[in-house]
């Protein structure tokens, strides 16, 4: 091994360009190179864009549905003149989606910190801001279709009733919230509740389950090789979480957007004894349902339950319980106006203000559409309540 003489009459006195006025860090002074990335904070899947009725809004505030009932058979009678059905079948009623007021989303950047900056901040900002959007969009439409899963058909003509929403436990006897991380259980509540679409008529083009990631990865983990798992990714689907294809032909999703036992996405209070709280969750994750707001002018989003006052206090309890949705495409609509977008501003506002504001913004509205394609899953033996049908009563 090599000798290094430490005489200190012999040693150099080294000049250290990295250390802050002589001090002991002889690195304080280098520079911190930005590698690329940064962390990007909680993003969610959005995903119910895709999967309910969506069409575009112009020149009107609100679009029209129209159902049309069943009718009947008749035999014939030789000499009697064919002049319609004497019931007037089929009955006809209607749905009607209103758009709600401007969504938006913003920050403004000052041009100096743009200048000193490293890295770019204005991508970074308007991806948080297409986040924040994204994010809205889901739990809107997922709230409408957990309403429309407890509610009867707008068809509704004394013996032409058309059959309404379902609710299907997930468990059986009393039941307890622990049920709902069952794989076991949530399998036969899928084929429950495949079972029910097809009595009420229901397409099976198009049906998808929406689950908590703890309930999509115990379904995984747990029952995955009983036919669950796409024989041709069985190799790694455990590994990747992504191998559950479908349950009795509905096709399984995960979301964080999810209202689940009135939070979103997860309730950390009643977790599978088997699944941990992971802790340091920040101010987003498991959040509670959010208000109605009278900027949501159409009374379409009833999971935003208030009292009735707009004072802003919450009903506890409107989504107790619920824990999954299954649903088909028809099940719920959402009506766009103004599809989700980024702005920025530009020429003398960029001059007065030395900086531009990004602006994200949206102007949609959401509700259930044909009842009998929304199911909802619930984990104790009380299927969450029907909402009122004159919310919001002041808005």
């Amino acid at each position: 091994m090599s000798q290094q003489n430490t005489n200190t009459e012999m040693q150099a006195e080294l000049t250290r360009p990295g250390s802050l006025n002589g001090g002991t860090d002889a690195r304080a002074l280098y520079l911190k190179l930005f590698s690329g990335e940064m962390f990007k904070g909680f993003q969610n899947n959005t995903i119910a864009r895709d999967l309910v009725m969506r069409r575009t809004l112009k020149g009107g505030k609100s679009l029209q549905f129209i159902y049309t009932g069943r009718t009947s058979a008749e035999y014939h009678t030789p000499g009697n003149s064919i002049l319609g059905n004497s019931d007037g079948a089929p009955p006809v009623a209607e749905k009607t989606i209103t758009c709600d007021d401007l969504l938006i989303s913003s920050a403004f950047v000052y041009e100096l910190d743009e200048v000193l900056s490293h890295y770019d901040l204005r991508s970074e900002i308007s991806r948080k801001i297409g986040y924040a959007l994204a994010e809205k969009y889901d739990r809107l439409i997922f709230r409408a279709i957990a309403k429309g899963a407890r509610q009867a058909s707008p068809v509704s003509k004394t013996n032409f009733v058309e059959p309404g929403g379902t609710q299907v436990q997930v468990g059986s006897g009393t039941g307890s919230f622990a049920d709902a991380y069952s794989a076991s259980n949530l399998v036969d509540a899928f084929f429950d509740a495949a079972a029910a679409l097809d009595e009420k008529g229901v397409s099976q083009d198009g049906r998808v389950g929406i689950l908590n990631p703890r309930q999509y990865y115990a379904l995984v983990r747990e029952v995955g090789d009983n036919a669950l798992i796409n024989r041709d990714v069985q190799g790694n689907a455990k590994q990747s979480g992504e191998g559950v294809v479908s349950i009795a032909g509905i096709k399984i999703y995960k979301s964080m957007n999810l209202p689940f036992n009135n939070h979103y996405g997860m309730d950390f209070g009643n977790m599978a004894s088997s699944d941990s709280d992971p802790g340091n969750r920040g101010s987003f994750v498991g959040a509670d349902l959010e208000r109605a707001t009278s900027e949501e002018t159409g009374g379409n989003h009833y999971g935003e339950i208030t009292d009735g006052d707009d004072s802003g206090t919450t009903v506890e309890g409107q989504f107790n319980n619920s824990c999954g949705l299954i649903f088909q495409r028809e099940g719920a609509g959402c009506v766009e106006a103004i599809a989700p977008q980024v702005q920025v501003t530009s020429g003398d506002v960029s001059v007065i203000y030395q900086g531009d504001v990004i602006l994200g913004r949206l102007a949609m509205g959401a509700d259930f559409l044909n009842p009998a394609a929304c199911v909802e899953l619930h984990a104790t033996s009380t299927a969450p309540a029907a909402f009122g049908t004159t919310y919001p009563a002041n808005q």
